[in-house]
């Protein structure tokens, strides 16, 4: 027999089951709507990463990199006002030759792609540099022991043989380079390519075996930090183009959890390594 009692307990019961079935909805659509809020984040990323042109030279869209100690253009800028005849191999946008003061009396560039060689002209040519265009892995097209420097700054491939052909005798290559053993390596994992790795061994047995002679050969390694997995994506677009085309969709589930990464920590950090080469023919 229910009493006026048992009732309100009742009613209180339904009452409370009623505000926990309520905050567990509340609960699961706040979920729901996290998840959709990070999902909705993630494929904004991507879709920024993918849309970002690649052009240029420079890869640290969104990150910020450490620099070697031994400030390149500088040293570049030092050796220029000892040439007569320089040449600059893979000058992408032509930033390093317009940041040197004083030029080699005849200096000239290549360049591969052909969005570069038009950024490089309108820097260099009113320089009187000329811009000429030539594939990574081409032969160079200027005459044998042409010229007193040849320089080159984080360059696709090294064609040794082709350096040491167009140097004169005790002309100099100098260059800046990456050892793809740093960054790439981290997202080896991820993506499943990497660059021929260049350790400083490698490079000596390089130069020795078409008769260079190594001056100087340093190792630096300098901190990267992606702020968001789209910086992660726009480096990989950047380094990867030069071997094939690099497309999210095999990893999309991998580089999603480096998103989640990021979100819970902030940023991701990597090392990469600089390589600093001086060989004299």
């Amino acid at each position: 027999m229910l009493t006026p009692g048992s009732v309100g307990s009742i009613a209180l019961n339904r009452g409370k089951e009623r505000c926990i079935q309520r905050d567990i909805f509340q609960l699961r659509t706040s979920y729901d709507t996290m998840i959709l809020r990070r999902l909705s984040t993630f494929q904004q990323l991507v879709s920024e990463a993918e849309s970002a042109p690649i052009e240029g030279w420079g890869y640290s869209w969104r990150a910020t990199e450490t620099r070697p100690p031994w400030q390149y253009g500088r040293m570049v800028a030092e050796r220029m006002e000892r040439a007569r005849d320089a040449l600059d191999v893979q000058t992408g946008r032509g930033e390093i030759l317009a940041s040197v003061p004083r030029l080699a009396v005849r200096t000239v560039a290549t360049e591969a792609r052909p969005e570069n060689i038009v950024q490089a002209a309108k820097l260099l040519r009113p320089r009187g540099v000329a811009v000429v265009a030539n594939h990574d892995a081409s032969p160079l097209p200027f005459g044998d022991d042409t010229f007193d420097l040849v320089t080159s700054r984080h360059p696709a491939v090294t064609e040794w043989k082709e350096i040491a052909r167009v140097l004169k005798p005790g002309g100099t290559f100098f260059s800046q380079q990456v050892d793809a053993m740093s960054v790439l390596d981290l997202f080896h994992d991820v993506v499943g390519q990497s660059h021929v790795r260049r350790r400083p061994l490698d490079v000596e047995a390089a130069a020795a075996d078409v008769g260079l002679e190594v001056l100087d050969l340093r190792r630096e390694f300098v901190r990267t930090e992606f702020h968001d997995v789209a910086a992660v994506i726009y480096f990989l677009r950047r380094m990867l183009s030069k071997v094939s085309a690099f497309s999210i969709d095999p990893y999309r589930t991998e580089f999603h959890e480096l998103h989640e990464r990021i979100q819970r920590h902030g940023s991701f950090i990597a090392h990469t390594t600089r390589l600093l080469v001086e060989v004299r023919k």
